[in-house]
């Protein structure tokens, strides 16, 4: 009887181990989408201010367009991104922009709404995933993922260098850092907090951290953040989020 107890054991043994078959970064990016819902926002407009300004989205068609209304006494300034163009306008009147300038607004507020769109954009047909050794962070394990972007697609900036840590239980994004190149180039390290959810979309804030020394890796950057080694820099918090049906 003891051959069949040890043929049953070997069995049990190997469907475990097909069981715990590591995950690829695609898989596990796909998850996380499905857990924030944000996958959503393809079906939602939404509207949120952040330090005073109004952000918003709105599917039209097929296509989305990215909104940022800036208020004051006098006038509305509008700038509409889509399509990879920008345009701004004050009240009803569209301004003709100098190209550099068109993209310097495009590129701000595009930043914002793909933050608050995150982990959405990590399928981004630019992105590149790689899958890195596991992390702990603040005893917590994590799966590590570097993203780099191609050339084709990938915008401006397209030699910035992100790494995400997603969390193995919940499979939501805890942390995020990235590489900069322009303005003389830099690293940021997000911590996101104050997570909610509207109409099923989740949404967070941020604290930003640059690091306290210079030249290391982005990829060592959490070993800086558990060893005190990044300062705060500001507090990245979205007010007055509207999430509703498109049309």
């Amino acid at each position: 009887m003891k051959y069949p107890l040890l043929f049953s054991i070997l069995l049990v043994l190997v469907s475990c181990k097909k069981e715990a078959k590591k995950l690829t970064a695609d898989e596990i990016v796909n998850k996380s989408i499905a857990v924030t819902g944000v996958d959503d926002h393809k079906n939602y407009d939404s509207h949120f201010e952040f330090r005073g300004i109004v952000y918003q989205s709105e599917n039209r068609k097929g296509r989305t367009l990215y909104k940022r209304k800036i208020l004051s006494d006098t006038a509305t300034i509008t700038d509409v991104f889509t399509n990879g163009n920008l345009k701004r306008y004050i009240g009803d009147s569209l301004l003709n922009l100098p190209d550099t300038t068109a993209q310097k607004y495009a590129n701000s507020v595009n930043s914002v709404h793909y933050f608050a769109r995150l982990p959405l954009a990590l399928n981004d047909v630019a992105v590149k995933k790689e899958l890195l050794s596991d992390a702990t962070i603040n005893a917590v394990p994590y799966h590590k993922i570097k993203i780099t972007f191609s050339q084709e697609n990938g915008g401006e900036d397209y030699d910035d260098v992100y790494v995400y840590w997603i969390n193995k239980e919940t499979l939501k994004p805890d942390f995020l850092a990235y590489e900069y190149h322009v303005d003389g180039g830099g690293q940021r390290f997000r911590v996101a907090f104050n997570e909610r959810y509207v109409n099923g979309i989740r949404f967070v804030d941020y604290e930003n951290y640059k690091p306290k020394i210079s030249n290391t890796s982005i990829l060592i950057i959490d070993s800086l953040y558990t060893n005190n080694y990044l300062e705060l820099l500001s507090k990245i918090e979205l007010e007055n989020i509207k999430v509703t049906p498109s049309y």
